[in-house]
């Protein structure tokens, strides 16, 4: 294997705008729609949610800054800033990153395999329905079918391979400017129409009014790993999108309007879905298929319902594929930095091991249901290895790395084009290299109950 440098050839974004667009893209997604839902209806509402903003705020956005930063100056992904950077010693680090979005894609693109099926079921007329008790049932139905869910998973991760394959410039920039504003837009019709049922006050309280007795340390650490999973923060995925960044870019300023989009679009997310939830007496604990078996109940309401239902779909199939662009690009890059692969040849090395990775995910909830390790299914396991093990440990790699090791690469990267000043930068390392190490510690331990 070859040592890691910085490659020499390298895509730059061609404008803010898209950088911004395309990172939020990735911090969006279905973070916003369809995990962020479920998460906050199983992890008792405001307990969650209050939690979540309070991580993103702080060592989310230091975190991110940090993570961008060290992605600029290396030129590369979280393989090669590592050791670049930080020495070989911390390379390991950069590999727990790579490994962890790509593992986050195995799962992931299963739920995109759901959007496909969702959205073809619009086009044929079948996105709204009018009875809200055979909505579970359905979603259930299909999830454990076996082979559909196989199949709609190969299409979304096809298709996100083809992206990839078009590179930064023609492919991943030119998706998200376009798509991403159209999902912000038609997500706050649907959140009007929502709120707008009878019951669906419920799901405000839910969603807004503390209740501590709901709070839990799993909880917590729900929340924790959420603002890690929402920014995509210690996954890699935004140090790649870094290393393309132009020297002209100003990164503290561009990363908090990412953060800013990912809290706003979570929580657009949630009021889009949990008040639609208890005003259709369903579950707000109903777990991964929520978001799918609420929404078609919503379109059953509307005018042009149908309409609504195929427009609704093809956004979240597009805001499944920015995240997932992100995590192939990734790992696509690492090969192509690291192993010295052309990108088609990474593309389809990765996207095929995936590809395997997806089936034994899919089939989690069907043949494969009984098969469990540790207590959990492969997409579980997955989903909570990622979350709550791998971006947590990353997360850990850029405190020490970015805020003790390589300060001084990263405060001269943060300076270019920046103003952030010195009592920012200050701040900023204090929250890196402090505040974020203790509390991705205390919250982990108070989770596996050590106190």
């Amino acid at each position: 294997m070859s040592t890691a440098q910085p490659s020499t050839a390298r895509s730059v974004w061609s404008s803010r705008i898209g950088f911004i667009l395309a990172s939020a893209g990735s911090a969006v997604g279905l973070g916003a729609i369809w995990k962020f839902p479920y998460m906050a209806g199983t992890n008792g509402g405001s307990v969650f949610m209050l939690p979540y903003i309070f991580f993103t705020l702080t060592i989310g956005l230091a975190l991110l800054i940090g993570e961008m930063a060290m992605g600029r100056r290396a030129r590369g992904g979280a393989a090669t800033a590592f050791p670049l950077l930080g020495g070989k010693r911390w390379g390991w680090l950069g590999l727990v990153s790579v490994a962890t979005g790509y593992f986050v894609l195995a799962f992931y693109s299963v739920v995109g395999g759901w959007c496909v099926y969702y959205m073809a079921q619009a086009f044929i007329g079948n996105g709204a329905v009018t009875d809200p008790s055979t909505l579970k049932d359905a979603f259930g139905t299909f999830a454990s079918s076996g082979t559909l869910p196989i199949i709609c998973h190969a299409a979304f991760l096809t298709a996100t391979a083809a992206v990839v394959m078009c590179g930064v410039e023609k492919g991943i920039e030119r998706v998200s400017k376009v798509l991403m504003p159209l999902l912000f837009v038609l997500m706050l019709i649907l959140i009007v129409r929502g709120l707008s049922l009878p019951g669906a006050s419920e799901g405000l309280t839910f969603l807004f009014q503390w209740n501590p007795e709901a709070f839990t340390g799993e909880a917590l650490l729900n929340a924790m790993g959420f603002a890690f999973f929402s920014l995509s923060v210690g996954s890699g995925s935004q140090m790649n999108y870094g290393s393309y960044l132009g020297r002209d870019v100003d990164i503290p300023k561009s990363t908090t309007w990412i953060v800013f989009l990912a809290i706003m679009s979570s929580i657009l997310g949630g009021l889009m879905i949990m008040p639609a939830v208890f005003a259709f007496g369903l579950s707000p604990d109903a777990g991964p298929g929520l978001t799918f078996v609420t929404m078609p109940a919503v379109f059953g309401k509307l005018p042009l319902g149908d309409l609504f239902a195929v427009a609704f779909y093809v956004c979240l199939f597009v805001a499944a594929l920015t995240s997932a662009i992100s995590i192939l690009e990734m790992s696509v890059q690492y090969l192509v930095d690291v192993w010295r692969l052309t990108r088609r040849q990474s593309v389809w090395a990765t996207s095929t091991t995936l590809g395997i990775l997806g089936i034994l995910c899919a089939l989690s909830f069907g043949p494969l249901a009984d098969v469990t390790i540790f207590g959990k299914g492969f997409f579980d396991l997955f989903d909570y290895a990622t979350s709550n093990i791998g971006m947590p440990l990353g997360c850990l790699g850029l405190a020490i790395v970015g805020g003790m090791v390589a300060w001084k690469d990263v405060k001269e990267e943060l300076e270019t084009g920046s103003r952030i000043g010195k009592t920012g930068l200050t701040f900023l390392r204090l929250i890196m290299v402090v505040l974020s190490p203790i509390v991705i510690v205390l919250v982990t331990f108070k989770a596996i109950g050590l106190f």
